[in-house]
């Protein structure tokens, strides 16, 4: 006897999102939902925020912290900023206790769903459904069957590549005793901050008023830092940069996001699939995650609702990712300036173009017409080096944490 139609296993945001989708109410009566999350600890992912564009109304509308109509970028060397309307996109900060609340109204109203905490220790097929084993917080076996699993738990490893890069952040929310912060515009890339050795950083900053905002230090390079390391990165950013003056941190966050042309399966067995980073939802060179998650999971509960096997479709296209690739091995070796290549492409390509090309979502003739206004002659070089190189292991660097 199944104890669901469908198991989904984590409560991140691949996690949530697809139980969002599986209990539209009108799928809901046909597709039981389970939503196994971790108990308190260390596999229970802490508050985190999540920003992506969207065109209009969206359906996290309701539970979103802010929304910002201009985005600004700022390059290394302190010249005149670049600030975009990318309208008819605007640009959304949702924070997952709001996204959690948002579920378990759904969850409660929907015939047959429900959510329970356990640590997941094995997903398999089983007798043509799945099998899912875990125990509780108080150390109790617990089985459920079910038809289809979907797992989004981040992988133990990452899968072999030729680069493998680290995307590592860590934000403070602070409030300011006077009104430093542009309310109006979130900062999506200031490279102002200190650059390291090896990759590259930004600040990004989210102003939710004249003295409050989300204030991140964000780096690009092979490992994250330590907590020393972070609270430094951002101490100098608020104050010598930003000049905030004195500032409360009224809460965290941190995560570390892989940046890597390593193929990730999005099929686990005959009925168990993978979602979000572990699915391959993560930009490659990009680290941003959310409208990827957003379509695998539309794409599922259409499957589902049409009767056919909800296999996730592929989150970016073959193209997509082959540029990516060569970006983050033209990033990896040094041979373009990262800060310079993504400032020039907010100063000279459209913004509502380019925010759909970062999402995976542009044609070919866009495509070409974004790669030509990066530095063609070692992108060229890099294309051509790439199918020489060795897809090797990477070395491990902790668990993955998106943001977007």
């Amino acid at each position: 006897m199944r104890d669901a139609e469908v198991v989904v296993v984590g409560t991140g945001a691949a996690g949530l999102c697809l139980a969002y989708r599986l209990t539209d109410p009108a799928l809901a009566r046909r597709v039981g939902v389970l939503l196994v999350g971790a108990p308190p600890g260390e596999l229970r992912p802490a508050d985190r925020t999540w920003c992506y564009w969207e065109e209009g109304g969206g359906d996290f509308d309701g539970a979103l912290t802010a929304v910002w109509d201009r985005l600004r970028v700022r390059g290394a060397d302190g010249g005149a900023p670049v600030t975009v309307r990318p309208g008819p996109l605007r640009y959304k900060m949702l924070r997952s206790p709001d996204l959690e609340r948002l579920v378990a109204g759904r969850l409660a109203a929907a015939p047959g769903a429900r959510r329970v905490t356990a640590v997941v220790e094995e997903v398999r097929d089983d007798g043509g459904g799945v099998l899912v084993r875990g125990r509780t917080g108080d150390g109790e076996a617990v089985v459920w069957r079910a038809r289809w699993a979907f797992d989004s738990r981040p992988p133990k490893t990452l899968p072999p590549a030729r680069t493998t890069l680290v995307q590592h952040f860590q934000g403070w929310f602070v409030r300011s005793s006077r009104a430093v912060f542009d309310p109006d515009t979130a900062e999506l890339m200031d490279f102002r901050t200190r650059q390291p050795r090896h990759g590259l950083s930004f600040g990004y900053v989210l102003p939710l008023g004249p003295c409050e905002a989300l204030v991140e230090y964000t780096e690009f390079s092979a490992a994250p830092l330590d907590a020393e390391g972070y609270h430094d990165a951002l101490d100098h950013y608020l104050h010598r940069v930003l000049g905030t003056g004195p500032v409360e941190v009224t809460a965290t966050e941190r995560g570390a996001i892989p940046m890597t042309d390593g193929r990730f399966p999005r099929r686990a067995g005959a009925s168990v699939f993978r979602i979000g980073t572990a699915g391959g939802a993560t930009r490659p060179a990009t680290g941003y995650t959310f409208a990827a998650v957003q379509r695998q999971s539309r794409a599922v509960a259409a499957a589902l609702a049409a009767g056919r096997v909800p296999v996730p479709p592929p989150p970016y296209p073959r193209r997509a990712l082959a540029m990516d690739a060569v970006l983050l091995r033209a990033l990896d070796t040094g041979r373009v300036d990262g800060p310079a290549l993504l400032t020039g492409l907010f100063r000279r390509v459209p913004a509502p173009r380019l925010l759909r090309f970062l999402d995976g979502r542009t044609r070919l003739a866009e495509d070409i017409a974004v790669g030509l206004r990066t530095p063609v002659p070692p992108m060229l070089r890099t294309a051509v080096e790439l199918p020489l190189l060795r897809r090797r292991p990477p070395a491990p660097y902790g668990p993955c944490r998106g943001r977007t």
